[in-house]
């Protein structure tokens, strides 16, 4: 049963956090632009520092590099430009814009990845960020794992399966799945047939699983944009490249190359994953009705983690804001380190619950949530038709007091 709902002035706590988004946007200026080409430095050069290395042997140290590349490209990159992250800088080229940024041929430069571009933007930019802790959120651990809580296994081979999905979720779940919702918004318009899709009774994972047969129109889909493509740049035509050096330099690049994946996914998944899971945390049973009820739910249904340098930043994806990010989610990175302190004061002032920890805590919360152990919250927010109808009461009370003082008689004086 959802809780109570929040005791607190929805308007002045969205009047505090618009002023100081206006003041963000403001600021915005090529030197946010010189930041993320710092970043994606670090991510090209680990890159470069990883093949370099990869052909002597296979070892974790030239993977763990290759997969900070590839995290670099999505995380920070692909997440944060394709959500318009950096439209408004001046004079910025039309590659790092969600206009130009892994368009057409330039996926293969800009985002080589299992996911097709254009599915993940929906059903991350769309779907999670503006329907947070929802049903139709395609996001809700609690919702997509909501077999395997639900099965009586022993603890232990929870967490076995656990950790195969976390090895594979890029393209056993995650590729698959955003494909799927992306040919269901093209084929049954509306949010109500998709929300009949994803918030259905079969698990979300059996849908993208459909897309692994191939002799289908879906499936093939699945195989020519995702599958096959990144599949053979990856594991065939990487490893060719280092043919001259003889087929043991190719088979430790492989070799390397494959693991690296398996990093990638580890990684990617302890740093997305616990932004909104845990079981102090809040999901809710119905979409918003403003951007003040916008700013509540996206504030108490996610987690930071600590971080405050570029460095910790970086190696966190700079999804440690998630809810800065979340609040406003087309600000450029930087802008979300400089804004933490002044949005957790607003939340102190307004009193509104936020939550920042280590990430290794939330990772121990996101597991007990994921194995069953523990239940989000559940929180309904106020409608912007119920503020103003408890506003209104308010007033009328206030009005009926001050009638009820000025006709009451004075009192007596005091006898001396």
């Amino acid at each position: 049963m959802p809780t109570a709902p929040l005791s607190i002035d929805y308007e002045a706590f969205a009047h505090d956090l618009d002023a100081l988004y206006q003041r963000l946007k403001a600021d915005i200026s090529p030197a946010d632009f010189k930041h993320l080409k710092k970043l994606e430095r670090w991510g090209r050069l680990s890159s470069l520092l990883g093949y370099a290395t990869a052909w002597i042997v296979p070892n974790p140290i030239s993977a763990y590099l290759i997969s900070q590349g590839n995290l670099t490209r999505w995380a920070i990159l692909t997440h944060h430009v394709l959500h318009r992250g950096f439209d408004r800088v001046p004079g910025i080229p039309k590659r790092y814009t969600s206009k130009g940024f892994a368009k057409g041929a330039r996926r293969w430069i800009d985002f080589p990845d299992w996911l097709v571009p254009a599915g993940w933007a929906f059903e991350h930019n769309v779907l999670h960020h503006y329907h947070t802790g929802e049903t139709l959120d395609p996001d809700v651990l609690e919702d997509r794992v909501h077999l395997m809580r639900s099965l009586k296994f022993p603890l232990w081979m929870k967490y076995a399966v656990g950790f195969f999905f976390m090895c594979t979720w890029k393209f056993s779940y995650y590729a698959p799945n955003t494909l799927w919702m992306l040919q269901q918004r093209r084929s049954r318009p509306g949010k109500a047939a998709l929300r009949e899709s994803i918030a259905g009774e079969t698990p979300a994972v059996f849908h993208g699983a459909k897309l692994w047969w191939p002799f289908h129109r879906a499936g093939l889909a699945f195989w020519s944009q995702c599958i096959l493509p990144y599949g053979l740049l990856r594991f065939v035509v990487l490893p060719l490249l280092f043919w001259p050096l003889g087929q043991w330099a190719m088979l430790s690049v492989l070799i390397n190359s494959i693991l690296a994946e398996v990093i990638t996914n580890i990684h990617s998944f302890l740093i997305i994953v616990p932004n909104h899971s845990g079981d102090d945390l809040y999901r809710f049973e119905d979409t918003i009705s403003d951007r003040a009820e916008f700013y509540v739910r996206q504030t108490v249904g996610s987690v930071n983690y600590t971080g405050g340098t570029d460095l910790k930043d970086y190696l966190q994806g700079w999804l440690n804001y998630q809810i800065e990010h979340h609040l406003w989610p087309d600000l450029p990175i930087l802008k979300y380190q400089q804004a933490q302190p002044e949005v957790q004061a607003i939340c102190e002032k307004h009193g509104v619950p936020y939550v920042i920890e280590p990430l290794y805590k939330r990772v121990i919360k996101m597991m007990r949530l994921l194995t069953g152990q523990t239940r989000m919250r559940h929180l309904q927010t106020l409608k912007k038709e119920q503020r103003r109808a408890h506003k209104n009461n308010n007033q009328t009370e206030l009005n009926l007091d001050a009638a009820v003082f000025a006709s009451s008689p004075a009192p007596a004086p005091i006898a001396e």
